[in-house]
This record gives structure tokens, C-alpha cells and sequence, in this order.
């Protein structure tokens, strides 16, 4: 017979079992795989533009590309982003209803900045001050701006965005988490990034699923045919 001190572990152990179910997110529960490489591709596609623009604005070869989708729960957004970070958000104010959030490294931010402010990005300034977070502000506007025009042309419709809105991001410390979409599943895009030989790291895009399903579906059935659009017929010959 089991005694009560073996009963309370054994229903511990239970509880611990179904936090743990709840909180592990698959992005497979969300989305197909094939929506998935649509997501991946409509980054790839976007942000292969932002990259040219980021390389003419810091005068040095820009590498971003190899998307990996990921399923983020709102309650494990410390584990997803453990680090100082940027973010940069913009709102769709055409062609599409949502928003979209950019995230860098801090370091890698203080390294564009320094770059856009004319130094040679070696030693950039730790901390962010409001002169080099506007810096940093440009850039991203630039990149999501070249990303909204291709977008236009994948979708075959207008796209515009809002002025990007630029906060430092630190999950532990509970700074700028206000501007993080407020849905409990959130799909992150992490990119790989390589800016000459200064910067090799990530740029991770945050949104919600909501949004990130509508993109997907209106690239996969475009006007509502089964149809799925040019972009992956090619990609998938």
C-alpha cells in the first residue's frame, strides 16, 4: 500500500506531466507542412530585398536567408528570446489586416548603427542611446519597406505598412514586452543573418498565427481557387 507521502509525489509528478503537455508547442499542430515552406518562402522572398536595401545602407554584403518556423506559447517567450534584444513592429495599413515584428540580437543592433552612423562596426557602443536606436530605426524601415514591395508582387496586390515603432526587448526583465502581440501562439521565422564579417547571428520575424495563416492561405489559394500561386509552382518544380 502505497503511503501518503508516495501518493503526493505520484500526483506531483501527474501535475508536472500536464504543464508540461500544455506548454510544449509543435508548430505541426498549426501548420501543414506545406504551409510551412509557404511561410518560409514568402520570408525568403521578402526579405531577400530587405537584404539588398541593408546592404546598400551599410555599404557591406548582407547575407539573409535559410527561414526555420517555429510555434512560440506567449508564457515561453523567455525561452525563445533569452537576450537583450531590438524589435521593430509595423502594422499592415494595406493589403493586409496585422501586424509584424522584427527581432535582433542588441549587440547585432549596435553594430548596424554604428555602421549607419559612419563608424566601421568594430567597436560599437553597448549601450543604445536614442540617436543610435533611430539609426537603427532607418534601417529596419528600409528593410521592411523593400519587404512590403515584395510582397505586393508575390501577392499581385498593394501592400503598405505603418512607420516601424523601434523598442528594446528583454523578456526576463520584462522591458518592451508591451508591444509583443498579444495572442498565447505566436509564429516565429528565424532567419540566418551575416552582415561582411561583422555580424553572424539571427533575425527572428514574430507574428500571430491568425496572420501568419491568412498569408499563407492567400499564397496557397490566391482570389480563393485551389490554385496555389506561381511563386510555389516554381519553387516546386
Amino acid at each position: 500500500m502505497l503511503s501518503q507521502d508516495e501518493i503526493d509525489a505520484l500526483l506531483r509528478g501527474t501535475s508536472d506531466e500536464a504543464e508540461e503537455t500544455e506548454s510544449t508547442i509543435n508548430v505541426d499542430d498549426y501548420f501543414s507542412f506545406m504551409e510551412r515552406d509557404a511561410l518560409g518562402e514568402i520570408g525568403n522572398i521578402s526579405f531577400g530585398s530587405s537584404a539588398t536595401a541593408l546592404s546598400t545602407l551599410l555599404n557591406q554584403k548582407v547575407e539573409i536567408n535559410t527561414p526555420t518556423v517555429t510555434a512560440v506559447h506567449r508564457s515561453k517567450l523567455e525561452e525563445a528570446f533569452p537576450d537583450p534584444y531590438v524589435a521593430v513592429q509595423v502594422y499592415y495599413t494595406e493589403g493586409f489586416t496585422g501586424s509584424n515584428m522584427l527581432v535582433i540580437q542588441q549587440n547585432d543592433a549596435a553594430i548596424i548603427a554604428d555602421l549607419m552612423l559612419g563608424g566601421d562596426g568594430l567597436n560599437p557602443r553597448e549601450l543604445l542611446d536614442e540617436i543610435q536606436l533611430s539609426a537603427v530605426q532607418e534601417a529596419m524601415n528600409q528593410m521592411m519597406g523593400s519587404a512590403a514591395t515584395s510582397m505586393s508582387t508575390v501577392f499581385s496586390k498593394r501592400v503598405d505598412i505603418s512607420p516601424p515603432n523601434i523598442n528594446l526587448l528583454n523578456v526576463v526583465e520584462g522591458e518592451g514586452t508591451d508591444s509583443i502581440p498579444e495572442d498565447d501562439i505566436l509564429v516565429k521565422v528565424s532567419f540566418s543573418l551575416k552582415i561582411g564579417n561583422l555580424i553572424d547571428s539571427n533575425i527572428m520575424q514574430l507574428l500571430p498565427v491568425t496572420f501568419a495563416k491568412s498569408l499563407v492561405d492567400e499564397l496557397l489559394n490566391p482570389g480563393g481557387s485551389p490554385s496555389p500561386s506561381p511563386y510555389l509552382k516554381h519553387r516546386h518544380r
